[in-house]
């Protein structure tokens, strides 16, 4: 597995309903940083292009509960290409890590296309694994998941707490700079995703103020990606 030289952190996922979620993100943005990249509203609109082997590796991991993964993705922000991510988000146990590299658009619509000569004679470590991944395993595009995002920070652990909103899948479509590429709720009563990420130890403020205003708030091990496949035809 890729990736697990480098720091693991915790990752806590809850689903929430509305009223929590008004409540909950009051009572941060008065105690916490907000996230720099965020609008007025401290909103940022995330769209990835999720990539799977030819025997769908990433969706059959994450069902079958295999607790050592990979995932790989393209990631752009407010449907723009002046920031174009390649990630690996690694999963080991219950601690995740992330690697990421910027790539120009070109090399992005050759990845796309499941074109991965670009990436031959790269010096990135990801790009070797993603090159590797599309060449032996013919990793390809997956889907499209795009959600609304409203973050806030706090220096102590690196903790990151955030909302993602209005999910919605692109199914079988890969054209992700399209602005207007057909897209659905994968929920059925619109859920608000409830993420916490921290280093070693969740400073203990945070973790009143998340008990107190999400009291019942059940933590589930919560995939945008498996979420945005719900409506494929795919056999068990």
């Amino acid at each position: 597995m890729a990736g697990t030289s480098l720091p693991l952190r915790h990752e806590l996922k809850f689903f929430i309903n509305e009223m929590q979620y008004v409540v909950l993100s009051n009572v941060l943005d008065q105690v916490l940083e907000r996230d720099p990249n965020g609008d007025e509203y401290n909103e940022y609109h995330i769209r990835s292009l999720y990539f799977d082997t030819i025997w769908n590796t990433a969706l059959y991991d994450k069902i079958d509960g295999d607790q050592n993964r990979d995932k790989y993705r393209i990631r752009i922000y407010n449907l723009s290409d002046r920031i174009i991510k390649m990630e690996c988000k690694t999963k080991v146990g219950s601690l995740i890590s992330k690697r990421s590299v910027t790539i120009p658009r070109l090399l992005c619509e050759q990845l796309i296309a499941g074109d991965p000569s670009g990436l031959e004679t790269t010096q990135s470590g990801l790009l070797n694994d993603v090159y590797r991944e599309m060449t032996v395993n013919l990793l390809r595009p997956a889907v499209i998941v795009d959600y609304v995002r409203e973050a806030y920070l706090h220096p102590a652990e690196e903790v990151r707490i955030t909302f993602d909103k209005q999910l919605r899948t692109g199914l079988r479509r890969t054209d992700m700079f399209n602005p207007d590429v057909p897209t659905i709720p994968p929920f059925d009563n619109g859920e608000i995703i409830l993420e916490v990420k921290f280093n070693r130890v969740l400073p203990p403020y945070i973790r009143d103020i998340l008990s107190t205003y999400c009291p019942n708030a059940m933590q589930s091990a919560i995939s945008k990606y498996t979420w945005c496949r719900r409506f494929e035809d795919l056999e068990a």
